[in-house]
C-alpha cells in the first residue's frame, strides 16, 4: 500500500469557452502529456489553499473563484491518494513560478479542441479526463 497525503486537480477556465492545459514532461513515462494543473497537499494544508498555490505555480494565474467539483480515488487498489477537483474561474495573470524539476508549457484550448485531443488519444491522463468530464467538457 502506498500512503499518500492527497492532492488537488484544477480545471482553469480562462473564459467560459477556454481552458488552460499543461503540456508537461513526465520522466516516468518518458514523454510529454496534456494535463490539468495538480499538486500534492502539504502537511495540514487545506485543499483550496493547495489548489490556489498549484494553479499559480503551474499556470501563472490566480483565481477569483474556486468551485469544488468533487473527489475521487485514482488508484484505490494500492494507494490512499485522494484527489479533490476544483473549477477555477475569474483568472488573472500573476506570474509563473514552476518548481525547478518541472518542465511545463501552458496551452489554451477551446472545447472542440479538447474533444479533438481526447478522441485522438492525446489526452490520456486520468485526473485530467475526470476533471474535464466533471465540467461537461468531455
Amino acid at each position: 500500500m502506498v500512503k499518500h497525503p492527497g492532492a488537488v486537480v484544477i480545471v482553469p477556465f480562462l473564459s467560459q469557452s477556454e481552458v488552460i492545459l499543461l503540456r508537461q514532461f513526465r520522466p516516468v513515462i518518458n514523454r510529454y502529456i496534456y494535463e490539468l494543473p495538480a499538486g500534492t497537499l502539504e502537511p495540514d494544508e487545506r485543499t483550496s489553499t493547495c489548489a490556489r498555490r498549484e494553479l499559480q505555480e503551474e499556470t501563472g494565474y490566480k483565481a477569483k473563484k474556486l468551485i469544488r467539483l468533487g473527489a475521487l480515488y485514482p488508484v484505490p487498489g494500492y494507494s490512499t491518494e485522494k484527489l479533490v477537483l476544483y473549477k477555477a474561474e475569474g483568472l488573472t495573470p500573476s506570474g509563473l513560478t514552476c518548481e525547478e524539476d518541472e518542465v511545463i508549457e501552458t496551452r489554451i484550448f477551446k472545447k472542440n479542441q479538447i474533444k479533438e485531443l481526447f478522441y485522438s488519444g492525446k489526452i490520456n491522463d486520468a485526473k485530467t479526463i475526470c476533471g474535464l468530464v466533471m465540467c461537461g467538457w468531455l
